[in-house]
């Protein structure tokens, strides 16, 4: 196939979450990948006979998904040429102009794909308490639901936020003030390090795991909050932070826990228990449903001490008056048909073949078998991230270089690579970041 391959690998892909008959879902795979991106205004694609081979379907099938993309003004023939793209129905396509086999930078869970899907009554994903969709804490059925599963949540005193990363920023605004410091782990979630930067804070990075390092840290810089991570993100470590807990407890400083991925452990593992069993008068939790259902969802939640969750609420109310009712009745819809079991098993399946093949195509790598999440921390011997993160690129496939997750730049012989992808296309992958290790030789 040679410069095929890569393509083919992510239509087979996209196809798959198409319905209906096959060249309508060849259509749509098709202008998925020009509206990402992957394919740009200008791109030849492959020939009717070529592409109808790759993917196993009849050439005519193929034809009549040129001529729907035609007809949507997406594509145009050329005689005696070919069928080109002209135009995306975003701006994405003009961001990339390569088709690449994978985006390993995302830790996201890569499609809806795995759900099963309720029966659905459009009117009953209107319907609220409130009646006019304003419920500032969130939906009731949605948040006892949250309750049942996470431990931090089953007190009932739960707020539903537009995703973990709202809940980081939420509870940033809240308790930092500008030059304050903030004491994070070396290394973090990049996200958590740009809510602390928004809020004027000062994010110190501390190995947190360590209790002798984090005692002196306590008493050098005097934090004005802690922000832990139940599963390590980018490492994919479960941490024990206990004392951290117990310090921040004695200390008086808030804690920010996140939990939105304590639920993603591997090898049949226990979730951690929640810090705020240990300091309960001082800890916000926050947590998603983004990396067990899917991330479109933009479902979250937070907990806190009653009254810190009142001032958290009213800085939430203030930022978007409520998170989207509709979302909320899906998200309590695929919570009660979607065990998170399953997902969780297939997640380490793909982990398990992931490093595998890091290990036959890149020996020289390095790396701790992730025991939670959807990623694994390698470390490039000798060699900038952020340089072979550009190598990368050029192989077609994006990787986030280790710098990005240190409060000081640290890290820089690091990747986070996400094993969430479909197997197909995380070995397409792999065997780009083998080309592009190549090229360093």
């Amino acid at each position: 196939m040679g410069r095929m391959e890569p393509l083919v690998t992510l239509l087979l892909d996209r196809i798959r979450l198409h319905q209906g008959p096959p060249g309508r879902r060849l259509a749509g795979a098709l202008a998925d990948l020009a509206q990402t991106g992957a394919l740009a205004p200008g791109d030849r694609l492959p020939s009717e006979r070529e592409l109808a081979q790759a993917v196993g379907m009849s050439r005519g099938t193929v034809a009549a998904a040129f001529n729907a993309l035609c007809e949507e003004g997406l594509c145009e023939r050329r005689h005696g040429s070919g069928t080109y793209v002209t135009r995306t129905r975003s701006m994405a396509g003009l961001l990339t102009g390569a088709v690449l086999p994978a985006d390993l930078s995302t830790s996201v869970v890569p499609d809806p794909s795995h759900l099963a899907m309720p029966p659905l009554d459009p009117a009953s994903l209107l319907r609220s308490p409130s009646g006019h969709g304003y419920d500032a804490m969130g939906d009731p059925r949605l948040r006892a639901l949250l309750g049942s599963g996470d431990p931090a949540a089953a007190d009932g005193s739960v707020l539903i936020t537009g995703g973990a990363q709202q809940g980081i920023d939420l509870a940033a605004r809240t308790l930092l003030r500008a030059g304050e410091r903030v004491l994070v782990g070396d290394p973090t979630y990049v996200g958590a390090l740009a809510a602390f930067r928004r809020a004027g804070a000062h994010a110190v990075a501390v190995d947190l795991t360590d209790p002798g390092a984090a005692e002196a840290a306590f008493a050098r810089h005097r934090p004005a909050a802690v922000y832990v991570t139940a599963v390590d993100n980018p490492t994919g470590a479960v941490p024990e932070l206990r004392h951290v807990a117990e310090l921040a407890g004695a200390a008086g400083v808030p804690l920010v826990e996140d939990r939105a991925l304590a639920r993603v452990i591997h090898d049949g593992a226990a979730p951690p228990e929640p810090l705020s069993r240990v300091h309960p008068h001082g800890t916000v939790t926050v947590g998603s449903l983004s990396k067990v259902l899917w991330g479109g969802l933009r479902i979250g939640w937070l907990t806190a001490p009653e009254a810190l969750l009142a001032r958290i609420t009213e800085v939430k109310l203030d930022s978007d008056l409520a998170t989207s009712a509709v979302a909320q009745r899906l998200a309590a819809e695929l919570l009660e048909h979607n065990p998170v079991g399953p997902w969780v098993d297939e997640l380490t399946r793909r982990r398990d073949r992931f490093t595998a093949a890091l290990a036959e195509r890149l020996p020289d790598w390095s790396w701790t078998r992730p025991a939670g999440g959807l990623s694994v921390w390698v470390r490039l011997p000798g060699v900038d991230g952020d340089r072979f993160a550009a190598l990368a690129r050029e192989e077609g496939v994006a990787v986030a270089p280790g710098s990005l997750f240190s409060a000081d730049g640290r890290h820089r012989d690091h990747l986070r690579l996400s094993f969430a992808p479909p197997p197909p296309v995380a070995d397409q992958a792999v065997a780009a970041l083998a080309r592009a290790w190549a090229r360093l030789s």
